[in-house]
């Protein structure tokens, strides 16, 4: 098979044409016209072969079949033709895709129950500041619970990115924090000036009402629990799951009700 034959017959069968009807527009399109006896063998295709391909060579659009004197006589088709099976294949590509978007609700469906729960394990503060950047991939509101803030744990440069991020995402958040929490983000912000997440949201609830051991974080359908105040076990877990995401918000909620808002605080001569 010469290099021509060869090229051109490769970008028909990634047209989707079959391999012989392939075979044979390439041949006709490097020989010309040709009797069936001479096809066979510039093709390399047994001639009884293309007597019975003849139907499905007519129909491929690419190829044209005469009768004269007894003989029949192929010739490649134009090269519009070749053009409108591209245009062809592309919207079947098109089609393809439209189908898969109507589907890919239900395929998601499907996944969700084949992986109904997951768990991941964070250890270590490299391994805490992936999950907390995972959190910058949530499409839904943040619910957090939190006795740290988490610039005093990663460094400043994470968490400018991590804030741009969140912000650029336009993600919202409302937390319920402790006396911890307060103190840690005043002595934060008494030297620094980060930029800070924008649209938040908190409440404060005291130790004596709901102590806050740790820091916790629902999103999505994943609820993911963190510690690092002893820095030799600093470690973080990551649950995907709806049903549990589901329970721990309604949890949050409940504390959210019993919560103070910030503005209280302040009335009170707390400085928040």
């Amino acid at each position: 098979m010469t290099t021509g034959i060869a090229q051109l017959r490769s970008y028909c069968e990634r047209l989707g044409i079959s391999p012989l009807v392939a075979d044979v527009y390439s041949a006709l399109r490097v020989h010309g016209p040709q009797t069936i006896s001479e096809l066979a063998r510039n093709a390399g295709i047994e001639r009884i072969r293309i007597y019975r391909m003849l139907d499905e060579l007519r129909t491929s659009g690419l190829i044209e079949v005469e009768t004269a004197y007894k003989r029949s006589i192929l010739q490649a088709a134009p090269t519009s033709n070749l053009e409108l099976l591209l245009v062809k294949r592309k919207q079947e590509l098109q089609n393809l895709q439209q189908d898969y978007l109507s589907r890919r609700a239900n395929l998601e469906m499907q996944d969700d129950r084949s992986n109904a729960t997951s768990v991941r394990f964070y250890k270590g503060l490299e391994g805490l500041k992936q999950m907390l950047w995972n959190q910058t991939k949530g499409t839904g509101e943040r619910l957090v619970i939190l006795r740290d803030n988490i610039q005093h744990k990663t460094d400043s440069a994470f968490f400018e990115r991590w804030v741009r991020k969140c912000n650029s995402r336009g993600l919202s958040s409302r937390g319920i924090v402790n006396d911890n929490f307060i103190k840690t983000q005043q002595e934060w912000y008494a030297t620094h000036t980060n930029e800070q997440v924008s649209d938040w949201q908190a409440r404060y609830v005291p130790d004596d009402l709901f102590p806050i051991p740790y820091n916790q974080v629902i999103y999505d359908d994943i609820v993911i629990h963190y510690d690092w105040k002893d820095d030799e076990n600093v470690f973080g877990i990551e649950i995907h799951s709806a049903p549990i995401a589901q329970m721990q918000r309604q949890l949050f909620e409940l504390l959210w009700q019993k919560a103070f808002p910030m503005d209280d605080l302040k009335s009170r001569g707390r400085d928040c």
